[in-house]
């Protein structure tokens, strides 16, 4: 038996599930579209990644041949290597290591790099292509650009900061020791022998990892965060195959909304009435040490004796919660009133982004509640969009395009003396685009500066509805705009609604996968773009109006 990179940031009853011979005909879910598109998308990443480095690099690349069973591959790459091959890309690694993660015979590692570096003095280090975003703005990040991918030659980049990946590194640390365990790794003295490098979606560094540094918490190093992983997860996988007590029991985390074996934990979760269904991670854990296992024990707590010290939320609204769930309602307040911020003139806002590739729509809904004047634009919503497949430079244009517009409402309301407000669902998301669109396309036609889209982010007049959510709401759902508008009345017109969803729509809308651009995609994109921020208008009115207080308060519960 084996285990990939991934086991190591798995669940641990995902871990379980897999490799239990008596799970075969358990329940699971049906494949998601999106995350195989997702994973088809990564695949078309790295075959352009490739290209690239094999017009570029010449006699020195060598490609192991996709097709034929691993052991084929692996002769191949051992070939390779055994030749001195500068880089080899697709390696696929001896399936050494059997056996050698502490107490846990028998239990080896598989897996693959997209690129393996030979050192001038000898042996390999792992190279990885990734479909995400590598870098922020910032420095400090070792990196050789492309198609330089020699670490020797790497030095601190004075424009990027790394942007934390736990899966990247820890699958880097998994190759690391397979390559040890093959003999194909550098000797251990050797400069730069903990050393791998990332490839990320903008393709133009490589950024390289130390995972001899101490980056992991209690000053572990990533190689010694990935040997503990393992061997748990290799403990794990032994005792579930071999039929012993099972060593991870099932418990909601946010990996369960996209994992295969939700409908069996969810069948067994429910049937108990567990009580990670209310309180998740470490709340659920020390609950369940303290002698609370289920919704019902967590909703009797006497909060004048609590059990002991949790983790997490306040006890009082895990209390609450579970109190909400067992009546079955979404949302109960914590407070009697809920303050929101108005303004005579407010905009709703909202942006579509397609992963890590770009942001292709902002949508903004215009209102006068303090009355129109002279010169005021009419009420409504206004789109701003590019339908060329991102990435692409047209993308500053909607942006500048969406900011001008913006910006001119709001200093016509600054300039008669009148409020503004604007509003959106969860400003990380609309930050971090604002930001990162004000940096990428710096210089171009009508891009504000960062100074100007800081001073606005960082003012009250933007108001995030999601924060006002949290603070003066518990939701037993979650308090996802989703779930949480539908309790203030709000329904979108369209029945398939949702982020994922939406990303097989943009697709479509321009001719992602080759087919001719679909009008009535890009139509559909706009109406429920349109629908996100008329829901958050709904919420925050809603939230205002007397109606609100048919919503029970957790005191009453």
């Amino acid at each position: 038996m084996s285990l990939d990179a991934a086991a190591t940031t798995r669940c641990r009853r995902r871990v379980h599930l897999d490799h239990d011979p008596a799970a075969v005909a358990a329940p699971r879910a049906l494949p998601d579209p999106a995350l195989e598109q997702r994973r088809a998308d990564a695949a078309a990443h790295r075959e352009r990644i490739a290209s690239r480095l094999a017009e570029a690099v010449g006699s020195g690349w060598y490609a192991v041949p996709t097709a034929g069973p691993p052991a084929e591959r692996a002769a191949a790459t051992a070939a390779a290597v055994a030749a001195g091959a500068p880089l080899i890309w697709g390696g696929a690694l001896p399936a050494y290591g059997t056996g050698d993660a502490p107490g846990t015979p028998g239990v080896g590692r598989r897996g693959s790099a997209e690129l393996l570096v030979r050192l001038p003095d000898g042996g390999y280090l792992p190279v990885i292509v990734v479909h995400h975003r590598i870098t922020d703005p910032g420095s400090g990040a070792h990196t050789t650009p492309l198609p330089d991918v020699a670490p020797h030659r790497a030095g601190p980049d004075g424009e990027r900061r790394v942007r934390s990946h736990a899966r990247d590194l820890l699958r880097l640390a998994h190759l690391h020791r397979m390559l040890r365990a093959s003999g194909w790794a550098p000797a251990e003295e050797a400069p730069f022998a903990a050393r791998a490098g990332v490839i990320g979606l903008d393709a133009d560094v490589v950024v390289w990892h130390d995972l001899a540094a101490e980056h992991w918490p209690g000053g572990r190093t990533t190689i010694e965060e990935y040997d503990l992983r393992f061997a748990d997860r290799a403990a794990v996988a032994l005792a579930a195959r071999s039929g012993g007590p099972a060593l991870a029991a099932p418990s909601r985390i946010n990996e369960c909304r996209r994992c295969p074996w939700w409908p069996t934990c969810e069948a067994e979760l429910s049937s108990v009435q567990d009580v990670s269904l209310v309180a998740r991670g470490e709340s659920a854990a020390a609950l369940r040490d303290l002698g609370v296992r289920s919704v019902r024990e967590l909703a009797e707590i006497d909060l004048e004796v609590p059990p002991g010290p949790v983790p997490g939320p306040p006890l009082g609204d895990l209390v609450a919660l579970a109190r909400a769930w067992l009546r079955g309602l979404a949302v109960v307040r914590r407070v009697d009133r809920v303050p929101v911020p108005r303004a005579d003139v407010e905009v709703d806002v909202d942006m579509e982004s397609f992963g890590e590739s770009g942001a292709y729509l902002w949508g903004a809904l215009l209102r006068h509640p303090g009355g129109h004047r002279d010169g005021d634009e009419a009420d409504g919503y206004r789109a701003f969009a590019t339908w060329e497949p991102l990435p692409t430079r047209d993308e500053a244009r909607s942006f500048a395009e969406f900011w001008a517009w913006f910006r001119g409402v709001r200093r016509r309301a600054h300039a008669s003396g009148r409020t503004f407000a604007a509003y959106c669902y969860n400003a990380d998301a609309e930050n971090r685009w604002l930001l990162g669109s004000a940096r990428r396309f710096a210089g171009l036609p009508g891009v504000p500066p960062v100074d100007e889209i800081e001073e606005f982010i960082g003012s009250p007049e933007w108001v995030d509805v999601f924060a006002l959510v949290g603070e003066w709401f518990l939701c037993a759902h979650g308090k996802g705009l989703k779930v949480v508008a539908p309790v203030a009345g709000f329904a979108w017109r369209d029945a398939e609604a949702g982020g994922e969803n939406s990303m097989r729509w943009y697709r479509d809308a321009v001719g992602a996968d080759g087919a001719p651009p679909d009008a009535r995609q890009r139509q559909r994109l706009l109406d429920y773009n349109a629908d996100d921020v008329a829901a958050t208008l709904a919420l925050r009115e809603w939230m205002c109006s007397p109606a609100v207080e048919a919503v029970p308060l957790a005191a009453e519960l």
